[in-house]
């Protein structure tokens, strides 16, 4: 009974090891990703925002890494609506996804739009959206691009905020 306690002790442990290693190793491999990564922002990305069908009041901002380097999107994007707002939009942080999105060349991260709520106040109707990206320290970087609205305009009030990027436009699309 004895020996078959120290056996099983001993292969829990060499598994143990074993699976301790490949954590070391899955994180070198991360960080030496995030150390040959840029941070995404206007220069390497084309931004696009689109409405969609559903959820109503949405819109959606697609970024796709036009360059030749692997980038990062960090948070979530600072929206200006409309050229006289005053602040960004708020971020719904239960959207916060579990890792920075890691675009490659042609790949696309998303972030979700509600414009607002009847349970927002005030409003108005703009016909443009500025953007900027996130460093890693959450502060904006690079130049603003400045997008058309589509429809010539859509509405937004004070309950209006921007999900964190997301991989796929359904989870951004959630919130």
């Amino acid at each position: 009974m004895r020996s078959t306690t120290r056996t099983t002790t001993a292969a829990s442990l060499t598994a143990l090891a074993a699976l301790a290693l490949v954590g070391v190793q899955a994180g070198a491999a991360h960080a030496a990703t995030s150390a040959t990564s840029a941070t995404c922002t206007t220069a390497n990305t084309k931004l696009t925002v689109t409405e969609v069908s559903r959820p109503v009041n949405h819109l959606l901002l697609k970024a796709t890494n036009t360059g030749t380097a692997t980038c990062d999107a960090y948070y979530a994007p600072l929206l200006r609506a409309g050229a006289d707002a005053q602040a960004p939009l708020a971020w719904f942080e239960d959207s916060k996804p579990q890792a920075v999105v890691t675009l490659k060349p042609g790949e696309s991260a998303y972030a979700g739009i509600a414009t607002y709520s009847p349970d927002g106040e005030g409003g108005a109707t703009e016909k443009t959206l500025g953007v900027f990206f996130t460093d890693r320290n959450a502060g904006g970087t690079g130049k603003e691009k400045t997008l058309n609205l589509p429809n010539g305009g859509v509405f937004f009030n004070s309950a209006a905020a921007v999900t964190y990027w997301q991989d796929n436009a359904a989870d951004a699309l959630t919130w």
